[in-house]
């Protein structure tokens, strides 16, 4: 079996035409992650045999003609901040190192109802504070392009178990990029749906009004899949919406995009961008000029104070959502305290690791009394005015196309102790999470490095249709046959 290339569709069609049994798919995937996950370590937790349980209740439906759920059979990733009922949810980190979760997230209940089997947890920064992966209390994952190589962050973990051919559908969270980031650091297509469209219930938070759970797969048409099959409204997320905004993506993926009328922020392709990647986003954009489009370069001026705007927000809702973990309710206690208020200190200093610690503290600080109105109330107040410029900009474009990240995948510990450079990495994405657009990310080319390159496509509230029909008609533009090779072993 080339797991690499198996998508769903394929998965499906070789289930059916009795191909290949979903015992005989998962143990061929099990085979491949034991073989390989040693070196990438896009896993936190594998499901072995609850895998292989579930494989063989779908071998026995399909044996006895049963109706089939839209994913049935289909091997798929979970994210560690995800809640999954009898499974291990860590956040990777040591405050949640033993937390079993009493039930299922909306999400993962979706997964289980359509027949998709999970395979397994997949690696983060710490509570998804971070682009890189490096934050894990656990362990570093790698990039399979480059193992020398972070995979991007948060959801670097989901974006490298697609990558490495472990999965075909993973799911992450986007907070400030953490899905398209990583997506675009290893080659894969990931998607951030419009606030609201994907319930967040069980998803453990880290920005409430910016988090967004979404699919990462190797194909537009996964993506999308991946999407159908967990959007929705949900009685227990008031933040999520009516059901007439959940539509097939596949219906109109094919339909083409001549007469489409595109965006490009002149900001997005500033001089500080990698050369590499203007080079390939500039190829793509003309290729889509070629396919019918209108294309106008505008000014979106968001870039570097949105990212302030982004930090302070996000912070401040951490330190807010971070306070629960205090050694008293569940999660890590430390061994030795004397009384209450010792009992919490030790057991967040010794439960969070730095980057947790760090966006804690900023959060707090902008919270606190006299710099209340001096950060957050002037970071929320331009929030505000990216919403607004976004939904001007959408007045005149169907989608705005930017490169998904400024740089390229760098060295594991190459920004480890300059946070700030780190933070800059996420310049292009984190607009899109003030505003609550939805925004993907998908390969374009590669570096002379042979590192992956991503684009980014944007269009207004609940509009990913046309974010999906045009990455798929870019997609089949672009394809080609000389894509390099991963790096899967250590030598």
């Amino acid at each position: 079996m080339n797991l690499e290339r198996f998508t769903i569709d394929s998965i499906k069609q070789g289930l059916m035409s009795k191909q290949f049994s979903d015992v005989e798919l998962l143990t061929e995937y099990f085979k491949r992650i034991n073989k390989y996950d040693m070196h990438i370590k896009s896993f936190i937790t594998l499901c072995e045999e609850e895998s292989l349980k579930k494989a063989k209740e779908v071998d026995e439906k399909i044996a006895k003609g049963e109706k089939l759920g839209f994913l049935e059979g289909v091997p798929v990733s979970i994210k560690d901040n995800i809640c999954t009922n009898t499974i291990k949810t860590t956040c990777a980190s040591k405050m949640l190192n033993d937390f079993i979760p009493p039930y299922d997230a909306s999400v993962v209940k979706k997964l289980k109802e359509s027949g998709a089997v999970i395979v397994g947890k997949t690696n983060m920064d710490e509570f998804a504070m971070g682009s890189s992966t490096e934050n894990s209390s656990f362990f570093k994952t790698k990039n399979p392009w480059d193992i020398d190589r972070v995979p991007g962050g948060s959801s670097g973990g989901a974006a490298s178990s697609t990558a490495a051919g472990f999965v075909p559908l993973a799911y992450g969270s986007d907070t400030g990029g953490s899905i398209r980031q990583p997506a675009s650091f290893c080659g894969v297509v990931g998607i951030k749906p419009t606030y609201g469209l994907v319930s967040r219930y069980g998803l453990i938070a880290f920005g409430s009004s910016l988090d967004q759970i979404g699919p990462l797969a190797g194909t537009v048409k996964d993506c999308a899949l991946g999407l159908e099959a967990v959007q929705g409204s949900d009685t227990k997320d008031s933040t999520s919406i009516k059901e007439e905004y959940c539509i097939n993506y596949l219906n109109t993926i094919e339909d083409g995009i001549k007469g489409l009328k595109i965006g490009i922020p002149k900001e997005f392709l500033s001089e500080d961008l990698n050369k590499e990647i203007k080079s390939k986003v500039s190829e793509s954009i003309k290729a889509l000029e070629k396919l019918g489009v209108e294309i106008e370069e505008f000014s979106l001026p968001i870039t570097e104070t949105g990212l302030s705007a982004y930090y302070i927000v996000s912070s401040a809702e951490a330190s807010s959502n971070l306070g629960r973990y205090d050694g008293v309710r569940y999660g890590y206690r430390t061994d030795k305290f004397e009384d209450y208020k010792e009992l919490i200190l030790k057991t967040r200093t010794e439960g969070f690791g730095d980057e947790a610690k760090r966006r804690i503290m900023i959060g707090t600080y902008v919270l606190s009394s006299g710099y209340y109105d001096a950060y957050y109330k002037k970071a929320m107040i331009y929030r505000q005015k990216v919403k607004k410029l976004f939904k001007d900009a959408f007045s005149k474009y169907d989608v705005i196309v930017s490169p998904t990240s400024p740089i390229l995948p760098f060295k594991i510990g190459e920004k480890t102790n300059n946070p700030l450079d780190m933070y800059l990495a996420d310049t292009l994405t984190v607009n899109v999470n003030l505003a609550g657009i939805p925004a993907l990310s998908m390969p374009c080319g590669f570096s002379k490095s042979k590192l992956p390159i991503g684009i980014q496509f944007m269009a207004d509230h609940f509009n990913e249709e046309k974010i999906f029909r045009t990455a798929y008609t870019l997609e089949q533009e672009l394809k080609v046959d000389n894509v390099p090779q991963m790096k899967l072993e250590v030598k």
